[in-house]
């Protein structure tokens, strides 16, 4: 039997939902057994060199390149998860998803506390390598097609561990309360 191929990225959010997926501690090593990963900060691919049956994806669309990313995850996965709050829903970048863009800005380059010294010549980053910033915080599945959503922030361990292994091996999904809750 061929290994499934997995891809993950992180994209507008803070990596817990990677850390949440190391944390499957031992497992680890069953998982390698079962899948090889391909663009990922697990194996520091860095490019697609294969189609992939599943994706994991950490993070909003904040900007120009998570949408970029996210629309080439779409092309080269068979199976896209938006896993954590980010994902589903924007999590914390999206609080800024009520103020305009400009004010956010300008708090953070002109008006912050720790940049009145640091910038005095009130320089605003504006370079062609930086993406654009979106008008919001959009979460995954307002820009592409998402087949599964793992809530949590960031998820339990055990919860992306049952819904990899359930993905990769075709069995069932198992989802008790304890694995997903909120208390």
């Amino acid at each position: 039997m061929s290994k499934a191929v997995v891809a993950t990225t992180s994209m507008a959010g803070c990596f817990g939902c990677h850390m949440s997926f190391l944390d499957i501690d031992e497992r680890i090593l069953d998982l390698i057994e079962l899948v090889e990963f391909n663009k990922s900060p697990i194996d520091d691919i860095k490019h697609f060199t294969k189609q992939c049956d599943i994706g994991l994806l950490e993070g909003g669309c904040a900007n120009s390149e998570n949408v970029e990313v996210l629309k080439e995850f779409r092309k080269h996965c068979k199976i896209l998860v938006s896993v954590g709050e980010c994902a589903l829903m924007g999590g914390l970048p999206a609080m800024r998803n009520g103020i305009p863009i400009k004010e956010c800005i300008d708090e953070a380059y002109l008006n912050a506390p720790t940049t009145k010294n640091c910038n005095p010549d009130r320089i605003l980053p504006n370079d062609d390598e930086l993406p654009m910033l979106l008008d919001r915080v959009y979460p995954c599945h307002e820009i592409v097609k998402i087949d599964y959503f793992l809530p949590g922030c960031p998820p339990r361990a055990d919860l992306i561990w049952n819904a990899l292994y359930a993905l990769v091996t075709g069995d069932e999904l198992k989802l008790p309360y304890e694995v997903f809750k909120y208390d």
